[in-house]
């Protein structure tokens, strides 16, 4: 298949998730057709296309630490703010539209209705990668009505719907667009096994001097990631263990001060770095604020053989299950309770561990995963032909 991906911007989880498809399409010997705004080097293998702005400020989802004031919401943005962007992304889509077989548009947005336009032009099929950051500022109040229509109408006309989990679908998606759950593929955010497969992780503990125990809270210092909270949860475990962050964000010198002595703030590191200080940590620790619409932390640790303690909530309960961790009340003592007990209970964490890795292989194994998205593709287009 010929299959167009494209994106709002080059994003975090959404965008690796969509960086991954393509990596893992590619080996299944599809061509793809990688597009969003700034891509830079992109996928090795694809073909890669930027999608030139009119402006300079970025249209996001979600704001992100780095990008200053170089970006603006997108569901914030009035009728004719908006629209001016539409173009943009048409145009990259227009581009490469006779080459292709089906489009993989993310997000209810500006690519949703671009995706919907040049489909219908070029008469080709497309499906829709709904994720909450998308979905959620509607149900807070937010985008234009005119922009929200368009949107509906995009999602609606969609010969498929991709959600992460049931949580997207029946909480986030049905009850602001009517769509039958026939439409749906369920498709959780993957992770490349081989990667956690890393046999000297022990050499990081030197590297970064971290203590024989040691839990790990990664993403970015915002209040809604929540490490506000897993640093008032320290002060439960912190005799047993120390707390490493890693990511950066606002909140990093406040936060630093709390934490004092029961912990450490690495700040950015390297996906290498990352992948090894998840390995040896002996717990993950999240605690974010919003409920979690999947949580690709979650299935690294599982992939890494890491137990997870976290916040109930949202989509979290389809990846970790009483046998990977413990998901607790959306209370910071109690969390830390939990944290507490875990650590010094070694022979739960060792069962755990193989637990994670177990279901890490049988439920999150992105060739897997990429089989069932390209035969559900294929189905469209199929359909198309006949």
């Amino acid at each position: 298949m010929r299959i167009a991906i494209i994106l709002l911007n080059k994003g975090r989880g959404s965008g690796e998730v969509a960086r991954q498809h393509t990596r893992f399409l590619l080996k299944q010997k599809h061509q793809v057709y990688f597009m969003h705004p700034d891509i830079g080097d992109g996928v090795p293998g694809a073909h890669n296309i930027d999608i030139q702005l009119h402006s300079d400020i970025i249209p996001v989802h979600e704001y992100l630490p780095s990008a200053g004031e170089e970006q603006k919401q997108v569901a914030s943005m009035d009728f004719d703010e908006m629209m001016a962007y539409l173009p943009d992304y048409e145009k990259a889509l227009n581009s490469i539209a006779d080459d292709i077989d089906i489009i993989i548009g993310h997000h209810a947005n500006i690519t949703a209705i671009a995706t919907y336009r040049v489909a219908i032009k070029y008469n080709k099929p497309y499906v829709l990668f709904l994720h909450g950051t998308g979905i959620e500022p509607r149900h807070l109040g937010k985008w234009d009505d005119r922009s929200w229509d368009l949107i509906k109408y995009a999602v609606e006309s969609a010969k498929g719907i991709i959600v992460t989990t049931e949580y997207v679908r029946d909480e986030l998606v049905k009850p602001i667009i009517d769509i039958h759950d026939d439409k749906f593929l369920i498709l959780p955010c993957g992770v490349d096994l081989d990667e956690f497969k890393a046999t000297d992780t022990c050499l990081i503990r030197e590297k970064y001097g971290l203590p024989d125990n040691y839990v790990i809270c990664p993403g970015a210092l915002t209040v809604s990631k929540g490490p506000q909270n897993v640093v008032e949860a320290s002060k439960e475990y912190y005799e047993y263990a120390a707390t490493v962050f890693i990511g950066d964000g606002v909140l990093k010198e406040e936060l630093a001060e709390k934490l004092g002595k029961r912990g450490m703030f690495l700040g950015y590191v390297s996906s290498e770095d990352k992948v090894k200080l998840i390995s040896e940590a002996t717990l993950l620790v999240a605690a974010p604020e919003k409920k979690e619409h999947f949580g690709i932390i979650y299935a690294e640790a599982l992939a890494a053989g890491t137990p997870v303690v976290a916040y109930e909530g949202g989509g979290v309960g389809s990846i970790v299950t009483p046998t990977e961790g413990i998901l607790t009340e959306r209370d910071p003592k109690v969390l830390g309770q939990k944290v507490n007990y875990l650590i010094q209970n070694s022979g739960l964490r060792k069962q755990m561990s193989v637990s994670c890795r177990a279901r890490a292989e049988s439920h999150f194994s992105y060739p897997e995963l990429i089989k069932t998205l390209s035969d559900w593709l294929a189905g469209f287009i199929d359909s198309k032909t006949d």
